[in-house]
Protein backbone atom coordinates (compact mmCIF):
# COMPACT_ATOMS: atom_id res chain seq x y z
CA UNK A 1 0.00 0.00 0.00
CA UNK A 2 1.18 3.14 -1.23
CA UNK A 3 -0.26 6.61 0.34
CA UNK A 4 0.28 9.87 -1.89
CA UNK A 5 -0.82 13.13 -0.22
CA UNK A 6 -1.26 16.57 -1.33
CA UNK A 7 -2.74 19.93 -0.70
CA UNK A 8 -0.18 21.17 2.22
CA UNK A 9 1.54 25.03 2.01
CA UNK A 10 1.05 28.18 3.62
CA UNK A 11 -1.66 30.09 4.82
CA UNK A 12 -2.55 32.79 6.91
CA UNK A 13 -4.09 32.67 10.14
CA UNK A 14 -7.55 32.19 9.42
CA UNK A 15 -6.85 30.61 6.31
CA UNK A 16 -7.86 27.66 4.74
CA UNK A 17 -6.32 24.72 3.24
CA UNK A 18 -7.25 20.96 1.76
CA UNK A 19 -5.12 18.15 2.33
CA UNK A 20 -5.87 14.73 0.00
CA UNK A 21 -4.57 11.41 0.30
CA UNK A 22 -4.53 8.49 -1.89
CA UNK A 23 -4.11 4.83 -0.69
CA UNK A 24 -3.25 2.51 -3.60
CA UNK A 25 -2.52 -0.74 -3.86
CA UNK A 26 -4.92 -2.44 -1.73
CA UNK A 27 -9.14 -3.01 -1.75
CA UNK A 28 -9.51 -3.53 1.46
CA UNK A 29 -8.75 -0.07 3.17
CA UNK A 30 -10.49 0.35 6.66
CA UNK A 31 -10.07 3.13 8.73
CA UNK A 32 -7.62 6.32 7.20
CA UNK A 33 -6.57 9.27 8.85
CA UNK A 34 -4.52 12.12 9.49
CA UNK A 35 -1.68 12.76 12.65
CA UNK A 36 0.59 16.02 12.31
CA UNK A 37 4.11 16.17 14.24
CA UNK A 38 6.36 18.97 14.92
CA UNK A 39 10.03 18.57 15.07
CA UNK A 40 10.89 16.73 18.20
CA UNK A 41 7.17 16.10 19.25
CA UNK A 42 5.58 12.69 19.04
CA UNK A 43 2.54 12.25 16.36
CA UNK A 44 -0.79 13.36 17.26
CA UNK A 45 -4.12 12.51 15.84
CA UNK A 46 -5.76 15.07 13.87
CA UNK A 47 -8.97 13.05 12.67
CA UNK A 48 -9.70 9.69 11.49
CA UNK A 49 -12.99 8.43 9.39
CA UNK A 50 -13.89 4.68 9.16
CA UNK A 51 -15.39 2.77 5.73
CA UNK A 52 -19.03 3.43 7.40
CA UNK A 53 -18.18 7.23 8.27
CA UNK A 54 -18.14 7.82 11.78
CA UNK A 55 -14.99 10.41 12.35
CA UNK A 56 -13.56 11.32 14.81
CA UNK A 57 -11.37 14.80 15.40
CA UNK A 58 -8.71 16.22 18.07
CA UNK A 59 -10.22 18.14 20.81
CA UNK A 60 -8.13 21.08 19.33
CA UNK A 61 -9.56 20.82 15.77
CA UNK A 62 -12.96 20.12 16.36
CA UNK A 63 -15.58 22.05 14.60
CA UNK A 64 -12.70 23.92 12.53
CA UNK A 65 -11.81 20.77 10.18
CA UNK A 66 -13.48 18.07 8.59
CA UNK A 67 -12.32 15.05 7.22
CA UNK A 68 -14.02 13.20 4.41
CA UNK A 69 -13.76 9.73 2.29
CA UNK A 70 -14.28 8.51 -0.89
CA UNK A 71 -14.18 4.49 -0.39
CA UNK A 72 -14.25 3.90 -3.84
CA UNK A 73 -11.30 5.53 -4.91
CA UNK A 74 -9.18 4.99 -1.29
CA UNK A 75 -9.39 9.25 -0.87
CA UNK A 76 -9.81 10.75 2.53
CA UNK A 77 -9.51 14.35 2.83
CA UNK A 78 -8.71 16.96 5.37
CA UNK A 79 -10.52 20.42 4.89
CA UNK A 80 -8.85 22.74 7.42
CA UNK A 81 -10.54 25.80 8.12
CA UNK A 82 -9.81 29.14 11.02
CA UNK A 83 -6.66 27.50 10.72
CA UNK A 84 -4.05 29.22 13.72
CA UNK A 85 -0.22 29.17 13.60
CA UNK A 86 -0.58 26.14 16.32
CA UNK A 87 -2.22 24.01 13.42
CA UNK A 88 1.21 24.27 11.76
CA UNK A 89 3.20 20.85 11.29
CA UNK A 90 3.97 18.20 9.02
CA UNK A 91 0.66 16.51 8.55
CA UNK A 92 0.80 12.57 7.63
CA UNK A 93 -1.99 10.32 6.34
CA UNK A 94 -2.60 7.18 7.70
CA UNK A 95 -4.48 4.24 6.49
CA UNK A 96 -5.07 0.65 8.24
CA UNK A 97 -5.29 -2.32 5.69
CA UNK A 98 -8.25 -4.65 7.19
CA UNK A 99 -7.48 -7.52 5.54
CA UNK A 100 -3.85 -8.05 6.69
CA UNK A 101 -3.91 -5.89 10.07
CA UNK A 102 -1.33 -3.46 8.60
CA UNK A 103 -0.74 -0.16 9.30
CA UNK A 104 0.50 2.50 6.24
CA UNK A 105 2.18 5.91 6.77
CA UNK A 106 2.34 8.48 3.85
CA UNK A 107 5.50 10.99 3.32
CA UNK A 108 3.79 14.11 5.08
CA UNK A 109 3.10 17.48 3.81
CA UNK A 110 3.96 21.04 5.61
CA UNK A 111 1.44 22.97 6.71
CA UNK A 112 2.40 26.59 7.51
CA UNK A 113 0.49 28.88 9.37
CA UNK A 114 1.83 32.54 9.53
CA UNK A 115 -0.06 35.50 12.07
Amino acid sequence: VQLQASGGGSVQSGGSLRLSCLASGSSTIGSMGWYRQLPGTQRELVATILRSGTTNYADSVKGRFAISRDNARNLVFLQMNSLKPEDTAVYFCNAFDSRWGMQYWGPGTLVTVSS
